[in-house]
């Protein structure tokens, strides 16, 4: 899509200008002295305070003209593009989400008003250094492999492994040059050309259909499911050289912040530079630098989170979700949008491809690959040696183990022979802490959280109790809050802690390690555990989730899940896809490399549809059955949902709202919709706030924004009293 060069507003015009504060939507300034561009972006004063805005268009009057303000200046950033505007103006329509909510993600860079600041940067002198050492000489390599590119300090040092005053040595015999230049300077060029991995049949095939869509310079969506271990990520690759040949940008999702480490090693070596980091593991200064080089177009990919998509790309021509079943690109508080659909969105919008990449997709993108709207791409085969592991089952009806043991006697011996071998086995449980729940033996009380309708989950390596909801914690007490008894305080299931404590005794000479997102202070200290594992530094690793996403770890040949049946629990209609997405995914983390792997399941329902599924590896089979069944519901992909969440520090007052919420359901039910409702949230109290949940089932092509702006436009909130709206819920909670 060819955008138009932006309206210029002249001195003195009338403009509107949104700002992300919580108004209803822009007001009317002056533009300033030179004027602006429509889509600049400004700083303006409201009230007392000077904030940030984006001249949004021409303004509508309609009050005393004498009485505007002028904008106070232009900021010196590329201005929002009008496809930028469209995007937020959609995205907000359809999440029911306040225009300034979401220009408050579009401007998420610390510093932006801030005048530009200067570094130091070292580049490639003229002159030869008088005495060669090994130090100096690989310095002077990094410099010329780099084409003349200037490097902070830091960086050079980093790069050719040397301390930093054998650069500043260099420097003083001119063979190194320091300069001062703005420190949100462009990122390296990115080299497509440069050679790539040797790509198997199916692989080269798919990244020619990527590469197609690339190079037709319109809107498209592929489905790119390939087996664990398969080679997607080399596959979409091609795709982001092929974009970057046409002088595009690129956009790639991960999921989790420790995907990143690996992901970007991989990234240098196929184009010879990192690419821009966008997620909360960047400092505050790379994310002001990344935010300006994209907005001018001096970074050509970015990595990042789910809210990298709200960046300024632009030329922004691919977009990949990787592993895009994943529930966290569902953001679950403040504005409430899943990035998957919202990528789908932008690249609509931009005639951008979207590639969505996963070994177990979503079911809502199955069906759309199903039904035509998106292309589908299937890599059957793991890359080179590897072969995919075989699954079994052990069913723990016919296992003799006492009741605080979860490890059963058969894959006790299973793991002890992998590690005699010298291999890696794994053990996950989904379940973060020691043990989920604390008990008194004495009179049955379990501990909960005073501010939540929760359980407080003891975490034994911080001796604490730590609640899952709001993040409140507290020591370990010794005498039960309810009864007074001593020593009779009782934790109750396992956690991966507790597992880790029957690991060492069970293999008392084995090396543990553990990896849960809650054992680790910094992002940073959780990507040099998994570099350590995927080294041989562990032979068991216990893990949560958090194991299941991307990682490889070459000498991992068993996998042992303690608990399969735990997500087949509970009410929510996707509970079957997420047990089966993640057990598959987990089970393909084992035999990645030359070695064969085995995954065992350890289940009291082996004969679970889910469980069979899983064990039988028929994807398909699993999808159509679980299609069928949301279809003949009429629930997502096959119908639509939107939650609707009351909260109050006062639970008679938000059980009222509720209750006359449901009773105004007219605009629901004007359009053939449904409400469910009002009951209790399964979580009934947050940081000491109630919660009352109503659900909205619709038709699938009901227009169901505007029947809900209507509903709940009725209601009257109290002071204390908040609503949200949750369109296309993934959780319900």
């Amino acid at each position: 899509m060819t955008e138009q060069p932006p309206e210029f507003h002249h001195e003195g015009a009338l403009v509107a200008v949104l700002t992300a504060q919580p108004l209803d939507g822009p007001l009317d300034y002056r533009a300033p002295e030179g004027g602006c561009l429509h889509g600049a972006f400004v700083e303006v004063p409201l009230g007392p305070r000077k904030v940030l805005g984006v001249v949004w268009g021409a303004g509508r009057g309609g009050f005393d003209l004498k009485k505007a303000r002028s904008i106070i200046r232009v900021l010196d950033v590329a201005p929002m593009r009008a496809e930028m505007q469209e995007f937020l103006r959609r995205a907000a329509e359809y999440t029911l989400t306040p225009l300034p909510a979401m220009l408050r993600l579009a401007t998420r860079a610390p510093g932006l008003s801030d005048p530009p600041s200067m570094q130091k940067i070292y580049r490639l002198g003229e002159d030869a250094p008088a005495r060669m050492t090994d130090a100096r000489a690989r310095v002077l390599e990094v410099l010329h492999a780099h084409g003349g590119l200037g490097f902070t300090l830091r960086e050079l040092s980093d790069m050719a492994g040397v301390t930093s005053s054998v650069v500043k040595g260099l420097v003083k015999q001119g063979a190194v040059r320091e300069e001062d230049t703005p420190r949100d300077r462009s990122f390296a060029r990115l080299d497509p050309d440069l050679p790539a991995k040797s790509l198997t049949d199916d692989q080269a095939q798919a990244a020619d259909r990527l590469r197609d869509g690339v190079r037709s310079q319109g809107y498209g969506t592929t489905l790119l499911r390939g087996v664990t271990g398969s080679g997607k990520t080399e596959v979409y690759l091609e795709a982001v050289a092929e974009t970057l040949r046409q002088g595009g940008q690129a956009l790639v999702l991960l999921p989790e912040i420790a995907l990143t480490a690996e992901f970007l090693t991989r990234v240098e070596a196929r184009f010879g530079a990192r690419p821009a980091e966008w997620h909360s593991g960047v400092t505050m200064t790379e994310r002001r630098r990344t935010w300006k080089m994209v907005g001018q177009g001096a970074a050509q990919m970015v990595v990042g989170a789910r809210s990298a998509l709200f960046l300024p790309f632009q030329n922004l021509r691919l977009i990949v979700v990787d592993e895009e079943h994943d529930s966290s690109y569902k953001q679950e508080d403040g504005v409430l949008y899943n990035a998957r659909d919202m990528a789908v969105l932008r690249a609509s919008l931009c005639d951008a491809r979207v590639v969505l990449a996963s070994a177990t997709p979503s079911l809502e993108s199955w069906a759309n690959a199903e039904a035509g709207k998106y292309e589908r791409l299937d890599l059957e085969a793991r890359y080179g040696a590897a072969v995919m592991p075989e699954l079994a089952a052990i069913d723990m009806r016919a296992e003799t183990l006492p009741s605080n043991r979860w490890v059963s006697p058969t894959l006790q011996a299973a793991v002890s022979a992998r590690v005699a071998a010298g291999e890696q086995a794994l053990l996950f449980l989904n379940r973060r802490g020691y043990a989920p729940t604390t008990i008194c033996r004495a009179c049955g009380h379990q501990i909960g959280c005073e501010h939540c309708d929760a359980r407080m989950v003891e975490h034994r390596f911080q001796k604490r109790l730590i609640c899952h909801q709001c993040g409140e914690s507290a020591p370990v007490p010794s005498t039960c809050p309810s009864c007074g008894a001593e020593d009779r305080l009782a934790a109750v299931g396992p956690g991966v802690e507790r597992l880790a404590e029957e690991a060492a005794a069970l293999f008392p000479q084995a090396r543990i390690a553990v990896l849960s997102s809650d054992l680790f202070g910094s992002a940073r200290a959780l990507k040099e555990q998994i570099v350590e594992i995927a080294q041989g530094a562990a032979d068991i690793i216990i893990g949560t989730q958090l194991v299941a996403k991307g990682h490889n770890f070459p000498l991992l040949t068993l996998v042992g899940v303690i608990d399969a049946d735990l997500g087949l629990q509970g009410s929510d209609l996707r509970a079957a896809e997420r047990t089966f997405q993640l057990m598959r995914q987990v089970a393909g983390r084992a035999g990645r490399a030359e070695r064969a792997g085995r995954a065992v399941l350890q289940t009291y329902q082996p004969e679970h549809p889910v469980i069979r599924a899983i064990l039988a590896g028929d994807e398909e089979g699993f999808w159509r059955a679980e299609a069928g069944a949301r279809r003949e519901a009429g629930v997502p992909p096959y119908g639509r949902m939107a939650g609707i969440i009351l909260s109050s520090p006062d639970m008679q007052a938000v059980f009222d709202l509720g209750s006359e919420l449901a009773r105004r359901d007219g605009p629901i039910r004007a359009v053939g919709a449904q409400v469910f409702g009002p009951a209790p949230a399964p979580i009934a109290r947050i940081r000491g706030r109630h919660r009352v949940r109503l659900l909205v089932k619709a038709p699938k092509g009901v227009a169901l924004q505007p029947a809900l702006s209507a509903w709940v436009a009725q209601l009257r909130l109290p002071p204390q009293a908040r609503l949200s709206v949750d369109i296309d819920p993934q959780s319900f909670y």
